[in-house]
């Protein structure tokens, strides 16, 4: 029987809007949730890796996923990042994120300490175990030193609450056997942008996505085409975007798409150290690329209807 998918298409790894004090700058995200909603973003990912958590503290991390869960209110699903290289850590963040209301987990592997295939796979075992909620296990071998093999996926795909991957490990050999041997038992997620249809291609059902931070509608589009059968559209549209995804990962993520935030006009602050800002080259070359896409044009447009929406929300007032 094939697993319930909390989604299908592209979900936003969504940024930490920060203020100039380094706090969680609330009503900024909330106003970028709102952004992803209207532009038809299938799903948010709160406190990832693109989401700074791995410099949120417990409290801050559950605060910014009850927020998530209540501003959504019910419109979009909500998974919330919940991993750490803690097992006991990591179900503690479960629990609590389940509580909180959310849709899903992601649960990147065990970094620093690393572990073996079956250290993996009694993690998540571990964690699987606590909640009810659905997981997407969560595969970055560059960030973690760790490798999900396709046995340990197989293995991992008979437990129930076990739906899904993000694949950020880039090895399409790999990607190709975990859907051979898990087939609907485990929906795979492309953990790149510049793989989704690529990804698609094998089966999988969608990105979680760091450029669907500035253009969640057109990285949606990207795979609803191929849902259509409209491979050729989705192809276009991946290679099209590929100078900007680039760019978007020209420094350590999530450094360039924060800051190419900021020059879009978004209030979302600097990064937490230890990550910093980029440098003036690579700013402007960002800058050039964002230009290039007519970004600038959009976010005028943008700002122009967002005031005519003002005046006539103060007109009906009067």
């Amino acid at each position: 029987m094939k697993k319930k998918q909390i989604f299908r298409g592209a979900a936003t790894a969504m940024i930490t809007p920060m203020k100039e004090d380094g706090s969680i700058h609330f009503q900024a995200f909330k106003e970028l949730l709102e952004m992803q909603i209207a532009q038809q973003a299938d799903a948010v990912v709160v406190a990832g890796t693109t989401g700074e958590a791995s410099t949120l503290t417990d409290e801050e991390h559950l605060e910014l996923v009850e927020f998530a869960v209540k501003a959504a209110g019910g419109r979009i699903p909500v998974i919330a990042g919940a991993g750490s290289n803690s097992t006991a850590h990591a179900v503690y963040m479960s629990k609590e994120c389940e509580k909180l209301g959310v849709d899903g987990l992601l649960l990147v592997t065990p970094y620093y300490n690393k572990t073996s295939q079956q250290g993996l796979y009694l993690h998540y075992k571990e964690c699987a175990g606590a909640v009810s909620l659905p997981i997407i296990l969560y595969n970055v071998p560059s960030r973690t030193g760790v490798n999900i093999l396709p046995g340990t996926y197989q293995r991992l795909a008979e437990i129930d609450n076990i739906t899904a991957c993000k694949e950020a490990g880039g090895n399409f050999s790999q990607i190709a056997m975990t859907a051979a041997l898990c087939g609907d038992n485990l929906a795979i997620y492309s953990g790149n942008d510049d793989q989704i249809t690529a990804v698609l291609a094998l089966g999988g059902q969608g990105v979680i996505s760091v450029l669907a931070n500035i253009l969640p509608a057109e990285t949606h589009e990207i795979c609803e085409a191929y849902f259509r059968g409209e491979e050729e559209r989705s192809r276009e549209l991946q290679l099209y975007y590929m100078e900007l995804m680039k760019a978007l990962f020209s420094d350590v993520n999530p450094i360039p798409v924060k800051e190419a935030m900021r020059e879009l006009g978004y209030e979302v602050g600097s990064c937490r150290l230890p990550l910093c800002d980029m440098e003036a080259s690579a700013k402007e070359n960002l800058h050039r690329v964002l230009e290039k896409y007519g970004l600038f044009d959009e976010m005028i447009r943008a700002a122009a209807v967002s005031e005519m929406v003002k005046a006539a929300a103060v007109g009906e007032r009067e």
